[in-house]
Parts: C-alpha cells; sequence; structure tokens
C-alpha cells in the first residue's frame, strides 16, 4: 500500500443510499462512482480511494421494461448440466443484496483492486443497518 493510499483510509466518508423506488443502473453507476473515488480531487485508477456505502430498501429497487421478468443470473457450477438460471424476481425474493451488488461489481474494476473496491460496499434489504456511528451521510442518487 501506498503513502496516499494510507492517507486516504483516514478520510474516507461513510454514505447511506435509499434504493426505494430507484431505478437500478443509475444508482449502480453513483454507487461505483463513489467505491473507486471518482468523485475526488485526488481520484487515482490505481489506488483505492474512495468511501463506504451503505445501501438500504435493496429489495425495492426498480427496474425498466420487462427486466424483471425476462433478466436472468446465470451460475455455473463447472459440471455439465451445472448450469443454473434465476429471473431477477426471484433473485430479489431469494437474496435482494445480490441485484444490487451484482450491478455494482460489474461497473468495478476486475482483479484485486475492484475486490478491495467491493468490501466497501454495504447493501440491506430493509431500512436497518448496523453503521449508525460511522455518521452516514445521505446521497443524492
Amino acid at each position: 500500500m501506498s503513502a496516499v493510499e494510507e492517507l486516504s483510509k483516514d478520510n474516507r466518508k461513510w454514505f447511506v443510499v435509499d434504493a426505494e423506488a430507484k431505478t437500478l443502473g443509475r444508482i449502480a453507476t453513483r454507487i461505483a462512482t463513489v467505491l473507486r473515488g471518482k468523485h475526488k480531487p485526488t481520484y487515482s485508477p490505481s489506488m483505492d480511494m474512495g468511501d463506504f456505502v451503505v445501501v438500504v430498501n435493496a429489495e425495492k429497487v426498480a427496474v425498466s421494461g420487462n427486466k424483471m421478468k425476462e433478466k436472468l443470473y446465470r451460475s455455473y457450477s463447472g459440471y455439465p448440466g451445472g448450469l443454473k438460471e434465476l429471473p431477477m424476481w426471484k433473485v430479489i425474493e431469494n437474496n435482494p443484496t445480490r441485484v444490487i451488488t451484482d450491478a455494482v461489481q460489474g461497473m468495478l474494476p476486475k482483479g484485486p483492486l475492484g475486490r478491495r473496491m467491493l468490501k466497501k460496499l454495504k447493501v440491506y434489504a430493509g431500512t436497518a443497518h448496523p453503521h449508525q456511528a460511522q455518521n452516514p451521510e445521505n446521497m443524492a442518487v
């Protein structure tokens, strides 16, 4: 870790996003920007300069068109016949945090840097979250 990155750890902010009735893609792009640190004047693409983001009401996120029925989330075990496909409505029903996490993860860099940035994303299905002690600010989306 570089000296600049060490200094940026001290001045990381916490933001809260309420996903209720907000479009998934628009929320995800704003969150990815904050996680990468592109909103700061000290942004560097090779360093993790971003802030923490807490997303609440993930189960109430909105999508346009027929995505709720037609968008598929796929997982493959590596074995023949091991492809599982779930429609978006079923994923939201079973694990509502996955929809936002997957959307944001696709917008972050691939590799160790992107994985470190994704750890600063905290997604919760309901309105309650355990990060009140960090005094998070509301983020406009």
